[in-house]
């Protein structure tokens, strides 16, 4: 039976060399840098070998080992991996529950992640090989990490395709992942500027003695333990590493049982009553268009993973910038402009969005004005509602009301010239996006140089008409507190005649080339 496993998945990664010629380089260039990478791994733990401080290392390797096994644990359940092992496709062969998952869990040995593992962990009992007691247990340490680790893999996997198989569940833990990733980026920087010459090694060491007990890092700390003379701890260690891999397999034959009786899940119909949005707003053409902008905001994942994005940058600027010491006084200051930079910026590609629905705003003969005007309404609501509450916060924070002025001027001239200039590439410089129906997080084929011309033009525009208003709230700040008047004149006037100008020449664009529009999202 183990072996019929053992050959199928061979099979299967056999057959994705059999795909199109672009799609197998890229494959194996994947390859290539992971194994890369692990003999990269393996030479820098064969090096650690003649290091002599070995609780330096230890620390280091429990630290490490642990961060791999929450990744092993997390990817699959937030990411989402193509499982072509799952347990529900060998529900009707009558396979025994334990074999089936024995089998299933053998059939992980065989695979690019494992692999890479057993590369890397292989390199670590080089690195504890200082006498026959440190191999013995830095053997088993790796091979209960491994072993762990593939399972863990096996069990996340197995709950994502139990639990998230809906679209939207895909996509709520995918801004879910996206959500880890940023607040990992500030203890990344924390770590960057921590001097490891003073408080490094104590906060290393502090984080590696607790690891070590647990059962994320015990079975990265056995070989260690037992290098630096600790034999009572490294045989306390072994048992929770053990127990570990014995209560994981237990969950994991739990779940095989459970798969092999639960269907898949189906998104469940939600039914509504009434018009939503069209039946609040005016029934004008541009009211029409805001009332379906107003829909996709609220409903389409691609435009509400948008949404959530948007509050997070200023986070992945302030915390860096706070971590590395720079002067926090004026840092308030940053976060609602850099909101409504992306806020204005967000509609850049409107139109795309459509996709071929957008033949009904060619078709119906809609004015491109009233087009342009609809598309920015919900984005202006959310902006303005920024500008109002943040300038606000932002005044009481730094407990400067004198600051208020300039901080509405820049946050608006740096919304309203967004949209402005939204209004012109949206309609003059469509380029393709994520369909409607598919995952947010897809990547489409498209031009990279149309993508990042269209992208910076609105970026650095918005940026180049706020400078004015920049300037003077500089001066305001290093000179005289009155300049803040004149960047709230300034932003507020560039940014209406930009958002003016920019709506009409969208709209004059966008009557001139309807049909290039809806040929491009056909095309696309």
């Amino acid at each position: 039976m183990v072996a019929q496993f053992l050959r199928l998945k061979l099979a299967l990664l056999a057959n994705i060399f059999r795909r199109s010629p672009w799609q197998v380089v890229g494959i194996v260039l994947g390859l290539v840098y992971g194994l890369g990478a692990a003999a990269l791994l393996f030479a820098l733990l064969v090096g650690l070998r003649t290091v002599d401080d070995v609780a330096i290392v230890r620390d280091a390797l429990i630290v490490a080992g642990s961060a791999t096994v929450v990744g092993f644990i997390l990817i699959p359940l937030v990411f989402g991996v193509d499982d072509t092992m799952e347990p529900r496709r060998f529900a009707l062969f009558g396979i025994d529950d334990s074999k089936l998952a024995f089998g299933l869990a053998v059939a992980a040995l065989v695979g690019v992640p494992a692999l890479v593992l057993g590369i890397v962990l292989l390199g670590t009992v080089v690195t504890w090989s200082r006498g026959f007691g440190e191999i013995v247990l830095a053997v088993l340490g790796a091979a209960l990490a491994f072993a762990t680790c593939l399972l863990l893999a096996r069990v996340s996997t197995g709950l994502a395709s139990l639990l998230l198989s809906t679209r939207r569940a895909r996509e709520f833990t995918g801004v879910l992942g996206i959500l880890l990733v940023v607040a990992i980026a500030p203890v990344l920087v924390m770590v960057a500027t921590i001097d490891w010459s003073r408080s490094g090694l104590r906060v290393l060491e502090g984080f590696a003695g607790f690891l070590g007990w647990t059962p994320l890092g015990a079975a990265f700390a056995l070989g260690g333990d037992a290098s630096d003379g600790q034999w009572l701890p490294a045989i306390l260690k072994l048992l929770i590493a053990a127990a570990t891999l014995w209560i994981v397999w237990l969950g994991w034959k739990a779940l095989v049982r459970k798969m092999l009786v639960t269907p898949g899940r189906e998104a469940s119909a939600r039914s509504y009553r009434g018009l939503g949005w069209f039946d609040r707003l005016p029934h004008t053409p541009a009211a029409t268009v805001a009332a379906r902008s107003f829909t996709y905001w609220v409903r389409d994942a691609r435009y509400w993973v948008s949404l959530v994005m948007i509050p997070i940058v200023p986070v992945i600027v302030v915390l860096p910038l706070t971590l590395a010491g720079i002067p926090g006084d004026y840092l308030p200051l940053i976060p609602v402009p850099l909101i409504c930079l992306f806020l204005g910026w967000s509609v850049h590609n409107d139109t795309a969005y459509d996709s071929t629905a957008v033949w009904l705003h060619v078709a119906s003969g809609i004015r491109g004005t009233d087009d342009r005007v609809g598309r920015i309404i919900p984005v202006l609501f959310a902006g303005l509602f920024v500008i109002g509450i943040g300038g606000a916060a932002t005044a009481a924070v730094i407990a400067d009301w004198r600051m208020l002025p300039a901080v509405i001027g820049v946050s608006t001239v740096l919304l309203f010239a967004g949209l402005g200039l939204g209004s012109i590439t949206s309609a003059r410089f469509p380029y393709p996006v994520v369909k409607p129906g598919d995952s947010p997080f897809q990547q489409p084929q498209s031009s990279g140089t149309l993508t990042a011309f269209v992208q910076s033009l609105t970026m650095v525009g918005a940026l180049i008409l706020a400078a004015p208003a920049l300037w003077f709230g500089w001066l305001g700040i290093t000179r005289d507190p009155e300049w803040y008047v004149l960047s709230l004149v300034a932003g507020v006037g560039v940014g209406l005649v930009a958002l003016v100008i920019g709506v009409w020449v969208g709209g004059r664009v966008f009557d001139r080339r309807g049909p290039e529009i809806l040929a491009a999202a056909i095309k696309a």
